[in-house]
């Protein structure tokens, strides 16, 4: 379907362009002000100005912010596409012998980053002195086409079809206890035992599926928000819990008991959007974790 936005008579500059795509990615006027480091009334006025010489609305108001209506997204994706050229221009001015420079911004879980990510940047930083990384956890996928982040390491058995990745492995997990607690009590069956388990907010995790259908009847005994908060109960020698197998490389105060649980698994993508991957700095980024995590 073709928008009204080709029988205007105004033509967009690239400060609009700017201004519309900010407003794309961050959907509030004050998301938009920070990405485009000016102020919320600067562009709110700019967005005033934009509609009325298009002669229509491009953002619908409401309690969610300002979602984009499909005009705007139609200008979004055009701002993106010149965005990404802008950049790989700049890149290429450089010359290949320069340093890789600028931000690159990677969302991860709290599992992944405390264990495969933060391991590896040393070595980044030392072969890309001048990169910086910006680091977010969250147990949601990040919108990559909105550039919420750069690159996205994300368990998931089948990632979204517009984002390109590498398939970096299969996340399996163990049941693990801390040190701290009793040698009798680690030997009791793990129906018996309590556990420390992921709270509803994430009902698809393989952590909790496999509860469920291993242990149905048995409750956690405590809930927790995330993987690291897991591990740090099972330190105090609370109970226990399924922990991913490549933390265990680091944490020492933790003994498993027994095999990786059957049929608790997740795979491990480094994903990033098509019209960016190809930037320095991201592709920089991006070769770094594929050639550096490895799972057990």
């Amino acid at each position: 379907m073709k928008s009204d936005i080709a029988g205007t008579q105004y033509a967009l500059t690239a400060a609009d362009l700017e201004v519309l795509l900010a407003l794309v990615r961050g959907r509030t006027l004050a998301q938009a002000a920070q990405r485009l480091a000016a102020d919320a009334s600067t562009v709110f006025r700019s967005l005033q100005r934009i509609e009325k010489n298009l002669g229509q609305r491009l953002f619908e108001r409401g309690r969610q912010g300002y979602l984009p209506t499909e005009a705007s997204l139609e200008i979004a994706a055009h701002a993106e596409r010149i965005e990404a050229e802008l950049e790989a221009a700049r890149a290429a001015a450089r010359g290949p012998g320069e340093e890789v420079t600028g931000r690159v911004r990677v969302t991860t879980t709290d599992s992944v980053l405390r264990g495969l990510v933060l391991p590896g940047l040393p070595a980044l930083a030392e072969r890309h002195p001048l990169l910086q990384l910006e680091l977010r956890t969250t147990n949601e996928l990040v919108n990559l086409t909105r550039r919420d982040a750069d690159l996205a390491l994300r368990a998931t058995p089948k990632p979204p079809e517009h984002l390109v990745g590498r398939h970096l492995g299969t996340i399996r997990f163990v049941a693990c206890a801390g040190k701290a607690m009793p040698a009798a009590r680690r030997r009791k069956p793990l129906v018996q035992q309590d556990w420390i388990a992921l709270d509803d907010a994430m009902p698809e995790h393989p952590t909790v599926r496999w509860r469920r259908k291993q242990l149905g009847r048995a409750a956690p005994r405590y809930l927790v928000d995330s993987i690291s908060s897991v591990v740090d109960a099972l330190r105090a020698g609370l109970g226990v819990g399924a922990v991913p197998l490549f933390l265990l490389r680091q944490e020492k105060d933790l003994v498993t008991l027994g095999e990786p649980l059957e049929g608790c698994a997740s795979e491990l993508w480094l994903l990033a959007h098509p019209e960016s991957r190809h930037l320095r700095r991201i592709a920089a980024a991006y070769q770094h974790f594929a050639e550096s995590i490895r799972l057990p």
